[in-house]
């Protein structure tokens, strides 16, 4: 995979406008990360930087906001209010047939929807920054604020996602890749030295034969995202010949791809969702005057603690839950055996129509199986690795490592997509 990226990049650097392209977004990553350090006013940032580090959960909410929450900053929500936005259209796309014929329409109604998506943006911004405030300000790391200043911080950081949301565009529009996982990549290689550093720290109580051990674990970990990313069940798909004019029309055999991780990293963000309310709320109710109310939050607290058998036992449940429901929620069986028969097409041994719907969902829920689990495991990974392994501080899990390699995959599928279509203007 190395190999193919660095001979990728080479001919890129050799095309003059793909080079503007990957410069521009180096440029549009550059303003995103200075943004990402120039802190919000009112804040203790020594207290943040402790808190951030003692809580894991704080630091799983840190990836998906791209680095940006562990400093607090001017764009502190980061793009987690935009991606938890995508996500809901997307489900109120399948539920609503409206917005299902608008997503059909092309380039106008996918502009359309992403309209409607920055709008939902503004008021989940709106509930995060006022939770986020409530945690902090419960964690003595922010003063209570009068309602004006409490106005102007919430107003500030809703205004910090939007910014990053419109850089993320900039991106998708003028550079290459995606633009919002290119800057979520981005936040989470941009802390890898921090994150690294608190792990280091740890290691001089560690046994080296673990040391050993867990890197050739990361390896194969790593390698194991890339193959499930990659991996696919082939169908085979044949069409049956026609004769119109007295020529044969038809009668080619093709495949249908049905990916192992049709959902990627979406039912991690889901279940991540899901699990980390009551903690939240633990916290934020242990610093309430009732003592009765005080104790259960703790003991809420304690309970859900990422380290504990309860969070992962959860999570690890939540994951295999959420994958079973976007993979049904993205793929339909019936609409794509429809299609197939609507063109003359079918499954060999298999009757056109409800027969092939009813061996495509049978085939996806025996391959989505192997990578619901399989997520499930890259969610708890850090709790893994710090019971097998003794190593008491681990930042970076098993999501980070699985972002960081679907972007790289993505982006250079990206590039190597662009650099075909110019082989084949200069062919011309």
């Amino acid at each position: 995979m190395v190999n193919k990226i660095i001979t990728t990049l080479r001919r890129v650097w050799t095309s003059k406008e793909l080079r503007q392209k990957l410069l521009f977004t180096a440029g549009i990553i550059l303003v995103y990360r200075v943004l990402a350090h120039i802190p919000a006013a009112g804040v203790d940032r020594a207290a943040l930087n402790q808190l951030f580090s003692s809580s894991q959960i704080l630091g799983l909410l840190d990836i998906f906001s791209g680095g940006t929450l562990a400093n607090f900053s001017l764009i502190a929500l980061g793009l987690g209010p935009y991606i938890n936005a995508s996500i809901i259209m997307q489900l109120l796309t399948m539920v609503f047939p409206k917005l299902e014929e608008l997503s059909k329409e092309g380039e106008y109604g996918r502009e359309l929807i992403n309209q409607y998506t920055r709008l939902l943006t503004v008021p989940i911004s709106i509930l995060q920054g006022f939770g986020m405030y409530a945690l902090l300000r419960n964690s003595q790391i922010i003063p209570g604020l009068d309602p004006i200043s409490l106005i102007a911080l919430i107003v500030t950081m809703t205004v910090g996602t939007m910014i990053s949301v419109w850089l993320g565009e900039l991106i998708t529009e003028f550079g290459v890749g995606q633009g919002v996982s290119l800057l979520i990549f981005a936040g989470i290689v941009g802390r890898l030295p921090v994150t690294l550093g608190q792990t280091a720290a740890t290691l001089e109580t560690i046994n080296p034969f673990n040391i050993v051990v867990f890197v050739v674990v990361s390896l194969l970990v790593v390698a194991g995202i890339v193959f499930m990313n990659e991996a696919s069940r082939n169908i085979t798909i044949q069409y049956a010949r026609r004769i119109r004019a007295g020529k044969v029309f038809g009668g080619q055999s093709t495949h249908l791809p049905l990916r192992v991780n049709q959902a990627g990293v979406i039912p991690i963000i889901f279940a991540i969702s899901l699990v980390l309310i009551p903690s939240l709320a633990g916290r934020f109710l242990e610093g309430l005057p009732n003592p009765q109310v005080a104790g259960f939050a703790r003991s809420i607290t304690a309970l859900m603690a990422p380290t504990g058998w309860a969070y992962n036992v959860i999570y690890f449940l939540l994951v295999i839950g959420f994958t079973y429901f976007y993979t049904a929620v993205v793929f339909n069986p019936q609409k794509i055996a429809d299609e197939i028969k609507k063109y003359g097409g079918f499954v060999p041994g298999i009757r056109p129509g409800e027969a092939t719907a009813n061996y495509l969902n049978l085939i996806l829920n025996r391959i989505t199986l192997a990578g619901a689990v399989f997520l499930g495991l890259i969610a708890i990974l850090p709790a893994i690795a710090q019971a097998l392994f003794r190593i008491p501080s681990l930042s970076l899990g098993g999501t980070g490592i699985l972002i960081v390699v679907s972007v790289v995959l993505e982006t250079t599928k990206s590039l190597q997509s662009q650099l075909l279509a110019r082989s084949y203007e200069g062919f011309l």
